[in-house]
C-alpha cells in the first residue's frame, strides 16, 4: 500500500484538488442560474383604457413681421448707416429687402423686428433706419446726405 500512495499519491492529491474546484464552480453556477431563472411573482394586467397625457400648452412663437410681397429686385440695405453685412443677412432672412419696407415699420413693427435682431437689438431706432430709409425709398439722395453724409 505504501508502494501505491508513494508513486500515485501525487496524481491522487491533484485529482482532489481538480474534483473539489470543479465542485465548488458547479455549486455556484447551478446557484447562480437557479437565481435568474426564479421570477418574482407577475400581477395580472388589467385592461384600462390608456389617456394620453394632456400636451403642454404649446409655446408662443414670435411673429415675422408682416411684409408686403416684393416684386422689384432687392435693395441694398447695406447703404443705411448702421446696417453691416450681418444686419442685412437677418433682415433678408426676415424677408426685409427693400428701403420701402423700412420706411413703413410702425412702432409696432420696429418691436417685433427688434426682438429678432438679437445683438443688433435697439439699433433700428439708434441709428435711426426708418428716417434713412425713407430718404433711400424716395431717391432723395442728396437729403440722405446732408442729414446723415455721403453713401
Amino acid at each position: 500500500m505504501q508502494d501505491f500512495i508513494g508513486t500515485y499519491g501525487l496524481w491522487l492529491l491533484i485529482a482532489l484538488v481538480v474534483i473539489v474546484v470543479l465542485f465548488f464552480m458547479l455549486r455556484g453556477k447551478a446557484s447562480e442560474s437557479a437565481e435568474i431563472s426564479v421570477a418574482p411573482p407577475v400581477e395580472p394586467v388589467r385592461a384600462e383604457p390608456v389617456v394620453p397625457a394632456p400636451s403642454p400648452a404649446p409655446k408662443p412663437v414670435a411673429k415675422k413681421p408682416v411684409t408686403p410681397p416684393v416684386t422689384q429686385a432687392p435693395d441694398n440695405l447695406l447703404q443705411i448707416k448702421g446696417i453691416g453685412p450681418k444686419a442685412n443677412t437677418l433682415l433678408i432672412g426676415l424677408g426685409i429687402t427693400r428701403f420701402a419696407q423700412i420706411a413703413a415699420w410702425t412702432d409696432a413693427d420696429l418691436a417685433r423686428i427688434d426682438g429678432h435682431l438679437g445683438t443688433f437689438a435697439g439699433r433700428p431706432t439708434r441709428d435711426h433706419w426708418i428716417d434713412q430709409a425713407r430718404y433711400l425709398a424716395k431717391g432723395d439722395i442728396a437729403g440722405f446726405e446732408a442729414k446723415y453724409g455721403k453713401l
